[in-house]
């Protein structure tokens, strides 16, 4: 796996390999957290979509000084699940 810094400048840069491995590396603890919160597959797939759509839509909203991608990406996931089973 890329260090995140790394990744971190990758993405930012537009590489669309570096969103991949991303995904590869941190999906299923994303998907994870979004099934335990809304406890169900379907949505929890949409989160998951959807926090890997804002870290390649807004990269500059992950900071790796701030702590491992993998935090971020989860918290992400939380949040948004969160937001769902609320609304839903």
């Amino acid at each position: 796996m890329d260090d995140d810094a790394e990744l971190s400048a990758r993405l930012v840069a537009g590489d669309l390999d570096a969103l991949r491995a991303a995904y590869d590396e941190h999906s299923a603890s994303v998907y994870g957290v979004a099934v335990r919160v809304t406890r169900d597959e379907g949505l929890a797939g949409e989160v998951t979509q959807e926090v890997f759509v804002a870290l390649w839509e807004r990269p500059l909203s992950y900071d790796p000084r701030l702590g491992p991608l993998r935090d971020w990406l989860t918290g992400r996931a939380l949040h948004e699940a969160a937001l769902r089973v609320r609304v839903g």
